[in-house]
């Protein structure tokens, strides 16, 4: 907790892939996956408080089966996301007449019917975030049987459950308390990384709701926490530190993104003014390895804004290759801006180069020589951005143009 750990290692995507199982005490187990399963026994009936991701589900299956047989009794899902809710068929599948119920808040249903609804979209997204071959999103959801709005007490086999709904990465979420062992299921309220409450691609995230989430978990005084992604931590007092000051983070950002909007501020400037507090900047649970607060600023102003940006020329704009055009021309043309975005992105001015190397493919997209410098531009600020999200969506463009270098000049 104070640095043992490398960051990389408890990076949400980089946690154990083969689903490994750990026996913590006697009736409680936990999966360590692409996202985390806690696995708890109760006079023979077995509860899974998450399950598993679609590409990770039967190793999930696997791993609970190499330490158990007791059949499933009850699946909660802490939130909809499609690496926490896929396992369950696998059990259901050998039980037979054995019925499982799985219990989630109400707006999972609204998801997975929104999720059928966009599933090319989300598959467009999962491409470009997880720099994938091609789109990937799956339709076969498992849908809850019981679904809460506030709160629900479950007991099964004599093991007493609290699942509490509360807003944060999701409006859909849910976060477990055991009081019996003092264990605390937080998801994806917590995931040893700065929290996931701005990412680009998806939809509205709520950091004021996420932040007080996370200090009604403190007053219960956990013991173990159970993370939805990342390695569990024992002990009150530091479960208390890192709840506490993930809250702050959030409510850090949330503040100052506010104190601008109120005095008028566009999104430029808050985007290019709010920071993180310096005692939380080298905190290995807050780093900016998958989502970044810059990120967070934006999902603030979209939740208290709206989309317009403060600027008056995009409330109504040109199309971008419109304006791309002009400003090449007056340039003197396309290749002069790619080859000011190659020298930007030289000198490690990434933000510059990148709107230079966009606008010079767009004012001229058909000419290869443009397109590789778009593809140099992005593919250097891929490697040099921390965040997954951002590192996926540069390294996205990066490819996009060598593709199309390629083609124009007729390479197989």
């Amino acid at each position: 907790m104070s640095g043992e750990l490398d960051v990389a290692e408890q990076h949400p995507l980089m946690m154990a892939r083969d689903s490994t199982l750990v026996e913590i005490t006697d009736g409680l187990a936990f999966v360590e996956s692409f996202a985390n399963v806690t696995v708890l026994v109760s006079d023979d009936r077995l509860v899974l408080i998450d399950a598993g991701g679609v590409l990770h589900a039967q190793q999930v299956h696997t791993a609970v089966r190499s330490w158990t047989d007791a059949p499933l009794d009850t699946a909660v899902y802490t939130h909809g996301h499609v690496d926490h809710v896929f396992a369950v068929p696998y059990f259901e599948a050998e039980q037979g007449s054995v019925d499982t119920t799985v219990i989630a808040h109400e707006q999972v249903v609204d998801r997975f019917d929104r999720y059928n609804l966009t599933n090319g979209y989300n598959g467009v997204i999962n491409q470009r975030q997880f720099s994938l071959g091609a789109p990937l999103f799956p339709s076969n959801f498992r849908y809850p049987d019981t679904t809460y709005r506030d709160r629900l007490d479950v007991s099964v086999g004599g093991l007493d459950i609290e699942l509490h709904h509360d807003r944060g990465e999701t409006d859909d979420h849910t976060w477990a308390w055991i009081p019996g062992s003092r264990t605390l299921c937080t998801g994806d309220l917590f995931i040893w990384v700065s929290p996931n409450c701005g990412n680009p691609q998806k939809v509205q995230r709520y950091p004021a709701e996420w932040a007080r989430a996370l200090r009604k978990m403190i007053e219960k005084e956990p013991e173990l926490l159970l993370p939805g992604h990342g390695l569990p931590i024992v002990g009150s007092d530091r479960i208390a530190m890192v709840l506490d000051e993930t809250a702050e983070l959030l409510e850090s950002v949330l503040t100052q993104s506010l104190d601008l909007m109120n005095a008028g501020a566009r999104l430029d400037e808050l985007i290019h003014t709010v920071s993180v507090p310096d005692h939380l900047r080298g905190r290995p649970w807050l780093q900016p390895v998958y989502d970044e607060p810059e990120f967070i600023v934006h999902n603030v102003w979209r939740l208290y804004g709206g989309w317009y940006d403060g600027n008056p020329a995009t409330l109504k704009p040109a199309s971008e290759a419109a304006l791309a055009t002009e400003i090449a021309q007056l340039a003197g043309g396309a290749s002069v801006l790619a080859e000011r975005a190659r020298a930007l992105s030289d000198d490690g001015n990434d933000r510059l180069a990148s709107h230079f190397a966009e606008l010079a493919a767009l004012a001229a997209p058909d000419d290869a020589g443009i397109q590789q410098a778009r593809s140099e531009v992005f593919g250097a600020r891929a490697r040099r951005e921390r965040s997954l999200m951002a590192r996926g969506v540069y390294g996205f463009a990066e490819r996009e143009s060598a593709a199309r270098a390629d083609e124009l000049r007729g390479s197989p």
